[in-house]
C-alpha cells in the first residue's frame, strides 16, 4: 500500500485558477496530491442572490462527494468569510468534520492564523472584487483588530473574470499597496493569478505576500504533517512560516 496523502479542496464552479495552481504547487511531492470538489459560484456581491451561493448545504453536498475519497482533510478554497464573517468560516469547518469525520480549513482561517503568527497587525489588500465587497472585507478585519493600510480593487462582480486578470495588472497593484509599507499583503482571491509572482514580487518588494490560494495548501500541508518547505519557488510562507 502506497503511503499517499490526499487533500480535498472545495472550489467555486466558475474558478479555472485554484486547480491548476494548487496542482503546480505540489508538484515536488508526489506523494501530495489534491482533489477538487465544485459548487456553484459565478458572481461576487453583497445582493441576496450573490450571498445565497454560499449557503453551507451547497457547500457541505460538495464535501460529501469529496469524502468519498477518503481524504486526509477538506479545505475550502474560498474567501467568502471576508464579507460573510470569519464565524462562517469557523462553522463550516464544523459542520464539514462533523459530517464527514474529516479536518477541514479554510482559505481565510489559514490566513488569519498566519497573520496572527507572523505578528501582522497593518496589511495591504488586493482583489478584485465590488467597492462595497472590499469595504466589507476591510470592515472584517478591522473588526478583528487588522488595519488596511492600503488597498486596490477591480470593481469585477463575475466571478470567471477574475482569472483573466493579467500579471502586469496584479504587479502593478501589489506595487501600489507596497508604497504604503504594511506588515504584510494579501492577495485575496483564489481565481486571480497572484500565486505563481510571489516570490519574484517578495524578492523585489521586501514584504511577505500572502495569496490566499497558497494559504490553504499551507494549512493542508501544516495539518498532514508534511513539512512546507518542500514546496519551493512559491516564497516566504512555505519556507518560513510554521
Amino acid at each position: 500500500m502506497t503511503n499517499r496523502t490526499l487533500l480535498g479542496m472545495l472550489t467555486p464552479s466558475s474558478n479555472t485558477t485554484l486547480e491548476p495552481v494548487t496542482s503546480a504547487m505540489l508538484a515536488g511531492l508526489p506523494e501530495v496530491s489534491a482533489h477538487f470538489g465544485r459548487f456553484r459560484v459565478t458572481e461576487i456581491a453583497l445582493s441576496e442572490r450573490a450571498l445565497a451561493q454560499f449557503d453551507d448545504a451547497e457547500i457541505l453536498a460538495a464535501a460529501d462527494l469529496l469524502a468519498d475519497a477518503k481524504l486526509d482533510m477538506i479545505g475550502w478554497n474560498g474567501t467568502s468569510s471576508g464579507w460573510l464573517g470569519f464565524e462562517a468560516d469557523e462553522r463550516l469547518c464544523q459542520r464539514i468534520t462533523e459530517r464527514t469525520g474529516i479536518p477541514a480549513c479554510t482559505s481565510v482561517l489559514a490566513l488569519n492564523e498566519i497573520f496572527a503568527k507572523t505578528g501582522v497587525r497593518r496589511f495591504g489588500l488586493v482583489t478584485p472584487y465590488r467597492d462595497d465587497v472590499q469595504a466589507k472585507v476591510i470592515s472584517t478585519y478591522g473588526a478583528a483588530g487588522f488595519d488596511c493600510v492600503a488597498e486596490r480593487h477591480l470593481n469585477k462582480q463575475d466571478n470567471f473574470s477574475f482569472s483573466e486578470v493579467d500579471a502586469d495588472t496584479l504587479r502593478a497593484m501589489v506595487r501600489e499597496v507596497a508604497a504604503c509599507q504594511p506588515d504584510a499583503i494579501t492577495i485575496f482571491c483564489t481565481n486571480l493569478r497572484g500565486a505563481p509572482l510571489v516570490e519574484e514580487l517578495e524578492a523585489e518588494l521586501g514584504i511577505p505576500i500572502y495569496d490566499t490560494i497558497s494559504t490553504v495548501v499551507w494549512k493542508a500541508l501544516r495539518m498532514t504533517g508534511v513539512d512546507t518547505k518542500r514546496v519551493q519557488g512559491w516564497g516566504r510562507l512555505f519556507q518560513e512560516v510554521a
